[in-house]
Protein backbone atom coordinates (compact mmCIF):
# COMPACT_ATOMS: atom_id res chain seq x y z
CA UNK A 1 0.00 0.00 0.00
CA UNK A 2 1.57 3.27 -0.94
CA UNK A 3 1.02 6.30 1.06
CA UNK A 4 -0.35 9.57 -0.70
CA UNK A 5 2.28 12.44 -0.84
CA UNK A 6 1.95 16.03 1.04
CA UNK A 7 1.03 17.81 -2.52
CA UNK A 8 -1.90 14.95 -3.35
CA UNK A 9 -3.19 15.39 0.11
CA UNK A 10 -3.10 19.32 -0.26
CA UNK A 11 -4.76 18.93 -3.80
CA UNK A 12 -7.19 16.92 -2.43
CA UNK A 13 -8.56 18.97 -0.03
CA UNK A 14 -8.33 21.98 -2.02
CA UNK A 15 -11.09 20.26 -4.74
CA UNK A 16 -13.37 19.26 -2.16
CA UNK A 17 -16.65 21.73 -2.48
CA UNK A 18 -16.84 23.29 0.89
CA UNK A 19 -13.01 24.70 -0.10
CA UNK A 20 -13.45 25.81 -3.86
CA UNK A 21 -15.32 28.91 -2.75
CA UNK A 22 -12.54 29.76 -0.44
CA UNK A 23 -10.13 28.95 -2.88
CA UNK A 24 -11.82 31.25 -5.65
CA UNK A 25 -11.58 34.50 -2.61
CA UNK A 26 -7.74 33.47 -2.69
CA UNK A 27 -6.92 34.07 -6.00
CA UNK A 28 -9.38 37.20 -6.12
CA UNK A 29 -7.19 38.42 -2.96
CA UNK A 30 -4.27 37.95 -4.50
CA UNK A 31 -5.24 39.16 -8.10
CA UNK A 32 -6.94 42.57 -6.48
CA UNK A 33 -3.61 42.83 -4.30
CA UNK A 34 -1.17 42.83 -7.38
CA UNK A 35 -3.31 45.05 -9.20
CA UNK A 36 -3.46 47.19 -6.71
CA UNK A 37 0.50 47.48 -6.03
CA UNK A 38 0.80 48.10 -9.84
CA UNK A 39 -1.37 51.45 -9.85
CA UNK A 40 0.39 52.39 -6.69
CA UNK A 41 4.26 52.25 -7.98
CA UNK A 42 2.87 53.95 -11.41
CA UNK A 43 1.42 56.62 -9.18
CA UNK A 44 4.75 56.72 -6.89
CA UNK A 45 6.71 56.65 -9.97
CA UNK A 46 4.41 59.99 -11.61
CA UNK A 47 5.46 61.74 -8.13
CA UNK A 48 8.59 61.25 -8.94
CA UNK A 49 8.76 62.73 -12.07
CA UNK A 50 6.87 65.49 -10.80
CA UNK A 51 3.67 64.76 -12.53
CA UNK A 52 1.01 64.77 -10.22
CA UNK A 53 -2.07 66.08 -12.22
CA UNK A 54 -1.51 63.02 -14.16
CA UNK A 55 -2.27 60.60 -11.86
CA UNK A 56 -6.17 61.33 -11.61
CA UNK A 57 -6.26 61.12 -15.36
CA UNK A 58 -4.56 57.78 -15.67
CA UNK A 59 -7.26 56.37 -12.55
CA UNK A 60 -9.75 57.29 -15.30
CA UNK A 61 -8.32 55.31 -18.41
Amino acid sequence: MEEASGLHNFLEILTKPDNIPIVGMLLLVIFFTWLGLRQAFKNDKLIEEGKEDQISNEMWK
